[in-house]
């Protein structure tokens, strides 16, 4: 598989832009969900 890369490099530029694309392109059409409202912890220390 390596020898195919080294022989054919244009192959594997090709590839890796391919990649680069498809992720470019996720990152612009998946769904971005909001962060749930957290509420800090509270402690509540008594003493007698």
């Amino acid at each position: 598989m390596l020898a195919l890369f080294i022989r054919r490099p244009v192959l594997s530029l090709v590839i890796s832009l391919f990649i680069t694309l498809l992720g470019g392109l996720a990152l612009f059409t998946l769904p971005i969900t909001q962060f749930p409202d957290i509420v800090p912890p509270s402690v509540t220390v008594t003493a007698k």
